[in-house]
């Protein structure tokens, strides 16, 4: 009869491993439990609060089909070369994303600018596919003001998978995406390599697939020194976009907020929006 000698684990051994162990399901769990608050980085503004801006602009609150209140800016020019419906990045509010918006403003076009729920003064529960509706109804009400050839759509950070998906179920003029990802879960798995991100995420924002069908022109632009969304992520995207209608420019030297600095992005910007 053959007689096998099971070796016994060192208590020590075992002990640190339990820890070890213990310590890997504790932060799985945390970040799952927390994922929107490391997503999301709202600030809250009084109802009462007054924007200041140095251009004309309308505040508006869009009701959506759950009763929610969403807080939006339309900036207005005279004689506007079309209206660029803008999704910005995830911490903030529009007192802060208005100004960044008045630059586009400056390039004679007009601006819609929205804020997710629980940002400034919009209100409703977070969801991923509430976002996607929000935009929806921000983009309707553009419809009911301008004709879709003239809607450029523009998404910046964590907009830039919202604008997408916009742009997918939509025919605007054109999409333009500053330091876009290829998905939420890519961005995690970068991020926290040791843990099962796929499937701890609730926010997906899959950019991948929506990029695939979307039919008018598209413009990516990102920074070789981005350390938020790295730029391998951006080009991971484009090689999944439809080809002949993508661009994609590379800034150097270019973080995830300073792209505005450069030259480069003066100049694509002088090309996609004349």
């Amino acid at each position: 009869m053959l007689f096998i000698r099971q070796k016994k684990i060192n208590p020590r051994l075992k002990q640190v491993l339990i820890i070890v162990l213990s310590l890997y399901i504790m932060l799985g769990t945390s970040l799952y439990l927390l994922q929107e608050k490391i997503l999301f980085l709202p600030t809250i503004l009084a109802q009462d609060y007054q924007f200041k801006f140095s251009h004309t602009f309308e505040e508006l609150f869009l009701k959506t089909e759950d009763n929610v209140e969403i807080n939006a800016l339309h900036f207005k020019v005279e004689n506007p070369k079309g209206i660029i419906l803008y999704f910005h990045g995830n911490a903030g509010d529009l007192s802060r994303w208005g100004t960044v918006a008045e630059y586009f403003v400056d390039r004679n076009y007009d601006v819609l600018i929205m804020d997710y729920r629980t940002y400034g003064k919009s209100t409703g529960k977070l969801s991923e596919q509430a976002l996607y509706n929000d935009a929806q109804v921000c983009y309707n009400y553009l419809k009911n003001n301008y004709q879709e050839n003239e809607i450029i759509v523009y998404g910046r950070s964590l907009g830039t998978g919202i604008a997408t998906h916009v742009a997918e179920n939509n025919n605007p003029k054109q999409l333009i995406l500053e330091t876009p990802y290829y998905s939420m879960a890519d961005i995690a798995h970068s991020r926290f390599p040791y843990f099962p991100t796929k499937y701890l995420l609730k926010y997906k924002f899959p950019t991948h697939r929506f990029i695939k069908d979307v039919s008018c022109p598209i413009s990516m632009v990102h920074g070789t020194d981005d350390s938020i969304i790295s730029i391998e992520s951006a080009k991971k995207l484009y090689k999944v976009a439809p080809q002949g209608k993508t661009t994609f420019t590379e800034i150097k030297k270019g973080n995830h907020n300073d792209l505005i600095a450069f030259e480069t992005f003066h100049s694509l910007m002088n090309t996609l929006l004349p």
